[in-house]
């Protein structure tokens, strides 16, 4: 796999704050790269390093094979954008908004044009042209940002939390622009997100991030589909819970978590423990289920979240467990809310933290 870029023993210092500890971070060229993180835990200024519009107190930047310093940037600042989490505009059209970088370049004006074009129907904004920047929708107006980034046609394309605050609508167009420009230009993208469920299904890889350290990096689906104990210790995680495990007697133990729900685990631990179950193990049905699943149970549905294909739902069986289905699935079984609902797991199926 070729680097695009590659931080190597990166610290950032503000004033007494160690903002990035001893960062190392290797970006593959052509992937989605997300950068999970609570608020304040420094995914910000690594993208500014990226960005180079920072520089690290410590450590070595380096950038489609050069190394980045002091005499350098500004050249290699040509060949990486960022968006920011809220965008600035100028007192002008969306149109001149957009093309203001590409005039910077000194390109022509029939260039320009077709840029501006090409982007604006790539984030669904055609037409806007004429219209004020600045009198647009939080939601209209990121996605101006997110064009007026991609015309540039970088290399290497950065966003800070580039969904957060927009409506569902806004939120699912910004989602297909990222995918869309990824797939269709190869262009590389590192995403900052504390948003748990963007994180699993935008990216390639992802790289869990706080206090300013990189706690792990790996592929989406290793990440997700094995909870590790980095994610959980600072993420708001679905269907993790804590109970008082005690044996069975069969080979098995079961953790009461509470409110009359006990949950049939492999491990042999006793005590108090914690668990993860991944939503995408737990089968719905709309009637009782005959299984050789130990975990068995019946619910109601509390909460639907509807993202593009696939649909979560919070299913209150006396604790709430979140079950991710397809939205073919979710139409086909008549489902709203207030429906009762079975669910069933494999002990197998549950993960002791």
């Amino acid at each position: 796999m070729t680097l695009i870029a590659e931080l190597k023993d990166v610290t950032k210092v503000l004033g007494a704050t160690k903002v990035l500890d001893n960062v190392n971070l290797q970006i593959n060229k052509g992937e989605i790269l997300a950068l999970l993180g609570p608020n304040g835990s420094g995914k910000t200024t690594l993208l500014k390093i990226l960005a180079f519009l920072e520089t690290p107190t410590f450590g070595e930047v380096k950038f489609q094979g050069g190394t980045v310093h002091a005499k350098n940037a500004e050249l290699f600042r040509m060949r990486s954008t960022m968006v920011f989490q809220k965008a600035t505009f100028f007192d002008a059209s969306v149109y001149k908004n957009i093309a203001y970088g590409l005039k910077l370049r000194r390109l022509a004006e029939n260039e320009i044009r077709g840029r501006v074009k090409e982007a604006l129907m790539l984030v669904k904004l055609e037409g806007f042209e004429r219209r004020s920047a600045r009198k647009l929708s939080g939601g209209e107006q990121q996605r101006v940002a997110i064009a007026r980034a991609i015309v540039l046609n970088t290399p290497l394309l950065l966003l800070d939390e580039p969904t957060a605050n927009l409506d569902p609508k806004n939120v699912a167009i910004v989602e297909e622009v990222i995918a869309a420009i990824n797939r269709g230009r190869g262009i590389t993208i590192v995403l900052a997100t504390h948003n748990m469920f963007q994180a699993e299904k935008l990216p390639q890889r992802v790289a869990l991030i706080n206090n300013g350290q990189i706690k792990e990096v790996g592929e989406t689906s290793d990440v997700f589909g094995k909870l590790s104990r980095n994610l959980a210790s600072f993420a708001a995680i679905d269907n993790t819970f804590k109970g008082i495990a005690s044996d069975t007697g069969s080979g098995t133990t079961v953790v009461d978590v509470g409110n009359n729900v006990k949950v049939e685990v492999t491990t042999q631990q006793r005590g108090e423990i914690s668990f993860f179950v991944s939503p995408q193990d737990i089968i719905l049905s709309k009637s009782a289920i005959a299984s050789s699943a130990r975990n068995v149970f019946k619910g109601k549905i509390v909460a639907i979240s509807d993202s593009g294909s696939l649909v979560k739902l919070t299913v209150d069986v006396g604790q709430p467990f979140v079950v991710q289905i397809t939205k073919r699935s979710f139409v086909e079984m008549g489902l709203n809310l207030n429906a009762e609902v079975y669910l069933a797991f494999k002990a197998s199926s549950v993960q002791v933290l």
